[in-house]
This record gives C-alpha cells, structure tokens and sequence, in this order.
C-alpha cells in the first residue's frame, strides 16, 4: 500500500524537473521514499482521499485542532492516525508532522543544510532539541548518504514556502497540548 501511494506521490509532485543534478535527486528522493504521505496533508476528495496539493509538504494544518485521543484497544495496537494523515498518536504521546516548506516564520526556511542534515542524523530538531517522533522513519533515513541530505534539502528549497505553524506534540497520556506555565 505504501509503494502505491508513493508512486502516486512522486506522479504529483508539482513543477518541472530540475536541470540542476543535485535538486531533480532530491525531488526523487522525496518523490520515493513517502514524504508526501505524512507531511502533505489528506483531504477528501471525488473518489476519496487525496493530497491537498495548497499544502505541499506543509505538515499539520495549523487549524486542525485535534479532539482527545481515543482509547485504543489492550492488545498489539500501537497507534492512531487523524484523517489528514498528519497527526499520529501512540506510547510517546501525540506527534504532528512538520512543515517542510522553505517558509521563514512556520517551516525550514531558517535552517540551515547542516540543521536538517544533523536532525535526520541524530532524530533531534534541528540536530539538537527534542526528539523527532513516530512514525518519522528516522531509522531508514538516518542511513542516506550525505549527498542524498544534501539533495533533499535542496529540492524542499524549491517548492512554495506554505505559511503553516504545525503544533507542539502532546506527552504521553496527555489529551491535549501542554498548558503554558506561569
């Protein structure tokens, strides 16, 4: 099923393919290894879910404000995921995916090669806050070469930044986003 929906993702990556080599690898990669599948955002359309395209790459829509977590069934469950695809719940809580767009104020605008590249590495924020959450492959990805990194950040430089400010993740057995302290 994963294979299928990458394949229709790399079909509809926007804009014409790179004449630079190292930005047509990066739309590949992200075109093949399912980046679409949790940081554009589902919506429903004629024939059932698709990407919202406005939203490429942008993560958890701001807006989504998501309800208390359903309780899952005692047994071999793990996780939860919203209708959008975007918001995850599980045993480390809730996570949302990233805005990945070249946005300055919401997305990857301000981070830098060596930022992202050390968040894949180390599955650390920017290579040194909390942790990149489930179910973010940061396992498989850590293992791209450097030049495959350097790729991707590249591409994700050449989409349309999306002003989108993703939420915080919620900590374990919370029911909602943490209360600011006083």
């Amino acid at each position: 099923m994963l294979a299928a929906a990458t394949t229709c993702a790399w079909a509809e990556l926007p804009g014409p393919a790179s004449a630079d080599p190292t930005v047509a690898r990066g739309r590949y990669l992200v075109g093949t290894s399912g980046c679409m599948d949790c940081h554009t955002p589902m919506k429903m359309g004629a024939n059932g879910p698709e990407w919202d395209m406005s939203r490429l790459l942008a993560g958890h829509p701001e807006g989504l404000v998501m309800p208390p977590v359903p309780k899952l069934p005692e047994g071999p469950w793990q996780m939860i995921a919203s209708g959008t695809n975007t918001a995850w719940a599980g045993p480390w809580g809730v996570s949302f995916t990233a805005n990945l767009t070249p946005d300055m104020e919401t997305g990857l605008g301000r981070w830098s090669e060596r930022d992202f590249m050390m968040a894949i590495r180390t599955g650390k924020h920017q290579g040194r806050g909390r942790d990149i959450l489930p179910p973010m492959p940061i396992p498989v990805y850590k293992n791209y070469t450097d030049d495959d990194l350097k790729a991707v950040f590249a591409f994700l430089r050449t989409i349309p930044p999306v002003r989108n400010r993703v939420p915080e993740p919620w900590a374990p057995g919370a029911q909602g986003p943490a209360k600011p302290t006083k």
